[in-house]
């Protein structure tokens, strides 16, 4: 009986196999997934992590554009670094841009995440010695910054110190031109003394004479006292009233102090009547002059120091009489004296 039973074959059971091959595989996806989360949290951060970077560099390099612009002298080699920095940041700018769109094209396959991990990785590494580089010249930038500053505020000092010696100086100068106007009027009012005296001097040795007069601050001779009509050699009654006048002239630089730069002009002057041309002067202005240095050239004769004397002919234009009458004429006809500073 024993012998007669069929041993019936065992049925083979590959479901616990199946699904160890099955848990095997969604451990493999999970591993991968778990990895291209983490990698994608990584790179997260450090794109988060590079805009805060490119915000710092961004606002240090606005404050870098106020700072050298206050310092033209290292302005060149600034905007070079300046330059370079923007170069670096424009490059950052397009890693972070393709690595995020690798990032969006690679979230919806997740199995190419393997390969694109260690892609992802090298580029990561790229971004950080770039991002290292970047530093190293904000770093060199700010140093450049603090020596800007060192440099404006030494100015800033010197320009202070400068302006409290020009403020001194300006009281100085003001001080002293106040000092030198008071100076000044006090010459003058010196000088108008001795004027006085000069004047009341010539009227008493010239005598009270109608064509001889004061004018003003000048003492007026008519010409035809001392001239003869178109010429100018003195007369003998000119030469005499010369002489005189040149006695009351080293009178009076025997009193006037040293300090006192004065001089006497003698200032020739005609009438309106043109001259024809063919005598001696050509015209009113040669006349005047002629008649002014022969004056001078007289009171020289007579002692009178030169650098003293001064010589001036105005022609027929500078009347004291309107008008062309004969009267007025004869009194626009004159030598004037005036004793004033040089």
């Amino acid at each position: 009986m024993a012998l007669s039973r069929r041993r019936e074959p065992r049925a083979i059971n590959y479901w616990p196999g199946f699904v160890d091959a099955l848990s095997t595989l969604l451990m493999a996806i999970m591993f991968l997934l778990s990895v291209f989360v983490t990698a994608q949290f990584l790179l997260g951060r450090e794109i988060s992590g590079k805009d805060e970077v490119l915000n710092r560099l961004n606002s240090q390099i606005n404050e870098l554009t106020q700072l050298l612009a206050l310092e033209k002298s290292g302005k060149q080699d600034l905007e070079d670094s300046l330059a370079n920095l923007q170069a670096s940041l424009s490059q950052s700018e397009g890693e972070r841009s393709r690595l995020q769109a690798l990032l969006d094209r690679g979230a919806g396959s997740a199995e190419v995440a393997d390969e694109k991990i260690g892609r992802l990785g090298s580029e990561l590494e790229n971004e950080r010695q770039v991002s290292a580089r970047a530093m190293s010249q904000i770093e060199l930038l700010n140093q450049q910054i603090a020596a800007l500053r060192s440099q404006i505020a030494a100015i800033e000092g010197a320009l202070q110190a400068s302006e409290a010696k020009d403020e001194a100086s300006q009281a100085k100068i003001s001080d002293l031109g106040r000092r030198l106007n008071v100076a000044l009027a006090q010459r003058v009012q010196e000088l108008n003394r001795y004027r006085s005296d000069f004047f009341g001097r010539l009227r008493e040795i010239l005598s009270d004479r109608e064509n001889i007069r004061i004018v003003g601050d000048r003492f007026v001779f008519q010409s035809e006292v001392l001239f003869p009509s178109g010429g100018n050699e003195l007369n003998p009654e000119g030469q005499a009233e010369m002489t005189k006048l040149a006695a009351a002239i080293l009178d009076l630089a025997r009193e006037i102090p040293a300090e006192i730069n004065w001089v006497l002009r003698v200032d020739g002057h005609t009438d309106d009547v043109q001259l024809s041309g063919i005598g001696r002067f050509r015209d009113n202005w040669e006349l005047s002059s002629a008649r002014a240095t022969s004056v001078v050239k007289f009171l020289i004769s007579k002692g009178v120091p030169a650098d003293r004397l001064v010589a001036a002919g105005f022609g027929e234009y500078q009347p004291i009489a309107p008008g062309d009458t004969q009267e007025a004429r004869a009194q626009n006809r004159r030598i004037e004296l005036k004793l004033t500073e040089k």
